[in-house]
């Protein structure tokens, strides 16, 4: 996984989420206190951002908008396919795990 520094992480963001146009997302948070939760799993992703005014890194997909406060790392982890894990450490030490699939295209109904 490559870091993505701090100054970077709008311009990422923005350029990447056209990328994800018609991925999946599935959101995992780890952290010391809960373990690992799923928050979402595999859901119709709308995109990526981060505001550098609010200091919050915004996953929006359908139907949920999962909103990281004060993130200090961001890492990205990319493939042939583009990307496909973006890990977000929050202030609390809290790890914040996305994975984009493509959707699971099924046959057509006969």
């Amino acid at each position: 996984m490559k870091s993505i520094r701090k100054s970077d992480w709008k311009t990422y963001a923005d350029r990447v989420t056209r990328g994800l146009v018609g991925k999946q997302a599935e959101i995992e948070v780890d952290s010391l206190r809960l373990g690992a939760q799923i928050e979402a799993e595999w859901i119709a992703l709308l995109g990526i951002a981060y505001d550098p005014r609010d200091d919050i890194f915004e996953v929006a997909l359908d139907g949920l908008d999962h909103l990281i406060s004060q993130p200090t790392e961001i890492y990205a982890e990319e493939g042939v396919y583009g990307l496909s894990l973006l890990a977000v450490v929050d202030a609390d030490g809290n790890r914040h795990l996305i994975r984009f699939r493509d959707p699971l295209m099924l046959p057509a109904p006969s």
